[in-house]
């Protein structure tokens, strides 16, 4: 049974008119306009949109709102925890804990560990890193 729209968010725009915000809300539904002072906001939720299309529903067939939910948690994680950001250089918005970086001489891994991948998202993406063999 599908659900019915709480709200309407828009920024500032002039292609937005009054009557606009008059049409919707008599149909019961709440308008939210972006403040005039974070001019910035729209930018960055533009962008966060884009990445999630991009990097996940463009490439996905969605089953329903669960689904979307799951993918959209499961894609969460990865963002914030395992996907590199370019303004950041060569780090992670929020690291996992890891294994210490065991002294690597030459190319050889210590025999402890290995490399594994972590596939994401039904292996559309992947996160790598060590892990300490069983003993």
């Amino acid at each position: 049974m599908p659900r019915a729209y709480r709200l309407v968010l828009h920024d500032r725009d002039s292609i937005y008119s009054s009557g606009l915000d008059t049409v919707v809300t008599a149909l019961g539904v709440r308008v939210l306009r972006t403040l005039v002072q974070a001019s910035q906001a729209h930018a960055f939720c533009e962008r966060l949109l884009g990445s999630l299309r991009h990097e996940c529903l463009d490439f996905l067939a969605l089953l329903g709102e669960e689904h979307l939910r799951q993918l959209l948690c499961a894609w969460k994680m990865h963002y914030n925890r395992g996907r590199l950001h370019a303004s950041l250089g060569p780090g992670l918005p929020e690291s996992p804990p890891r294994l210490p970086a065991p002294p690597i001489t030459g190319h050889r891994l210590p025999r402890n560990v290995r490399f594994v991948a972590r596939p994401i998202l039904g292996a559309l993406h992947h996160e790598y890193g060590l892990e300490k063999l069983a003993a």
